[in-house]
């Protein structure tokens, strides 16, 4: 049969130029064929499919070997899987992916975009991850207010979910104080939970490590959960300690998913401080053993040993409460500033630092920027003071009144890593900011998480199979979030798809230049529209909000 000839370059303009105009909509582009050859469809002269991927191997996403097929995509959606090839020329655009891996696009688990996704919509660190789906799960920061507002307006390059943040409502009744609620403010709490259920959020997220989420009870977090359990919401968290607390956190977390009614994710699980390495055996035999209890519990993690989170975690709670004004009357006290420096110091050198300051490197230090991306232990050096945690604890307490900081924190062990990776139930996240190019400090994560994963991981290391590692990126996390429509490659899926090159692909970023984009990623594609067409950013913005429920209901809502 004959085909017209057909290139990605054909028609490109036009579709891109009316993906934008479309906002969130999706595309069906036409060519005008050459004269005397319309073939392909039948002689109505337009194209079979809006865009044709031929002459690469497919990673379909569910964990099976990889095979030669060409694949073909209308309406967003693929269409037609041809093994052995067969469609090259009946697309109005098309990709030649020969030599490279074509795969479902990946699933963010967690990151921060969740308020700045709109003064940043291509989200470029991330698409050039091969990441086609984002989800903030929130922690500490605030949800957009109010949700169904933000979304409707909402034009982005990745498809995006949100959740209902447990810090943002607490804030909104109690502010920082650290207390139970009230039953009337309780209820206060349950009815923004629930709109925000309403407006399309996914579940429920906590960051129970922080202020002024740690003050709140397990009971307060469950009741919360059973509002999200209702709408066929899921919990996501990150744990209340992931240090010396690890097991109890894991408990605690499980306890709010069996009791709340509905599946528990937890975020970047790890074992933290020098003290911790080596309990993710433990921490993952809990998750087993109430998988085996049939309570839904999964984790996820990014590919690093070092994390990133801001300043006030270096003191325990109690310290925190109240704000910035209390802090400074308990820091000046001379009868509690004592007890201050005394557990300060204990809790630095068990979760954080384990006596040595260089675990500690500043991204964001806003009384001395020039010391960003440099370590503690050198502001240390540069005062003429040791390099242990007594003095951890005056530089922690100067610089927490000065504005505080932002850090990465080195303190895991790849041992633990590898172990939770490789377990049946884990997925992968970034952790990852909104980052402008060359702006900043951030962690190497916001560049290359999953880059990382199928470079170092599968490919240099062996911990997982490429085919598994992918499953792990694409079908498992769609599923995990009732999106049973996306993270694979057949007939009739959405067609998030990343084309990247297997033998190549690995991250740049370090912790010393942050700031360089992986390499590998040919083209990601968001519901059938390229979004990076080899390797350069589109421009365009298909991406669509993914709406709860993110598991099935059982019973009628309220009932």
């Amino acid at each position: 049969m004959t085909r017209r000839p057909a290139t990605l370059a054909a028609g490109r303009t036009a579709a891109l130029a009316a993906t934008l105009a479309a906002g969130l909509g999706l595309v069906a582009c036409t060519v005008v064929p050459e004269s005397g050859d319309d073939s392909s469809s039948g002689g109505t002269g337009e194209a079979a499919f809006d865009l044709v991927i031929v002459g690469g191997t497919v990673v379909d996403g569910t964990g099976a070997d990889r095979y030669s097929a060409d694949v073909g995509i209308r309406d967003g959606r693929v269409v037609e899987v041809v093994r052995d090839g067969g469609l090259s020329g009946q697309g109005a655009e098309e990709i030649d992916a020969s030599g490279l891996i074509v795969s479902p696009g990946f699933i963010d688990h967690h990151n921060h975009v969740q308020n700045q996704v709109h003064r940043r919509p291509l989200a470029e660190n991330f698409i050039r991850q091969g990441i086609t789906t984002i989800l903030p799960s929130l922690h500490s920061g605030d949800q957009p207010y109010p949700l169904r507002d933000y979304i409707d307006d909402l034009e982005v390059a990745p498809n995006i979910g949100f959740f209902a943040g447990h810090t943002w409502t607490r804030r909104q009744v109690l502010g920082m104080e650290d207390r139970a609620p009230t039953p009337g403010e309780l209820d206060e709490m349950r009815d923004l939970v629930r709109e925000a259920m309403e407006d399309g959020a996914l579940g429920l997220a906590t960051g129970l490590l922080y202020v002024p989420a740690n003050y709140a009870e397990t009971e307060e977090v469950i009741e919360l959960a059973k509002v999200a359990a209702e709408y066929g919401g899921i919990y996501y968290t990150h744990m209340r300690d992931e240090a010396r607390g690890l097991l109890p956190a894991v408990r605690e977390a499980i306890r709010i998913g069996d009791e709340g009614g509905l599946p528990v994710h937890i975020n970047h699980f790890k074992a933290m401080g020098v003290d911790n390495w080596g309990k993710t055996v433990e921490s993952l035999a809990l998750v087993d053993s109430a998988r085996a209890e049939g309570i839904d519990v999964k984790v996820d993690l990014y590919p690093y040993m070092a994390g990133s989170t801001g300043s006030s975690v270096l003191f325990p709670q109690w310290v925190l409460a109240g704000g910035i004004d209390s802090f400074r009357v308990r820091v000046t006290d001379p009868e509690i500033r004592p007890r201050v420096e005394r557990e300060t110091e204990e809790w630095m050198r068990r979760d954080w630092t384990g006596g040595d300051l260089s675990r500690v490197q500043f991204r964001t230090l806003r009384a001395f920027p020039e010391y960003n991306g440099r370590r503690m232990s050198d502001l240390a050096a540069d005062r003429g003071l040791p390099n242990n945690d007594a003095t951890g604890v005056q530089l922690a307490i100067e610089l927490q009144l000065a504005g505080g900081f932002s850090a990465i924190y080195h303190f895991m062990d790849e041992a633990d890593v590898i172990r939770i990776m490789q377990h049946p139930q884990a997925m992968f996240e970034t952790d990852g900011d909104p980052v402008g190019y060359g702006l900043g400090f951030p962690h190497p994560r916001s560049y290359g998480t999953f880059p990382r994963i199928l470079g170092r991981y599968v490919r240099e290391m062996g911990v997982l199979t490429l085919e598994e590692a992918i499953r792990k990126m694409t079908s498992m996390s769609a599923d995990e979030i009732g999106q049973s429509e996306r993270g694979r490659i057949a007939d009739g899926m959405w067609a998030d798809i990343t084309v990247f090159d297997a033998d190549r692909i690995i991250d740049r970023a370090d912790y010393v230049d942050p700031h360089r984009y992986s390499v590998g990623i040919h083209h990601v594609i968001v519901n059938g529209v390229p979004v990076i067409l080899d390797g350069s950013v589109t421009g365009a913005k298909p991406g669509q909000v993914l709406k709860g429920p993110a598991r099935q209901l059982t019973e009628t809502r309220g009932g």
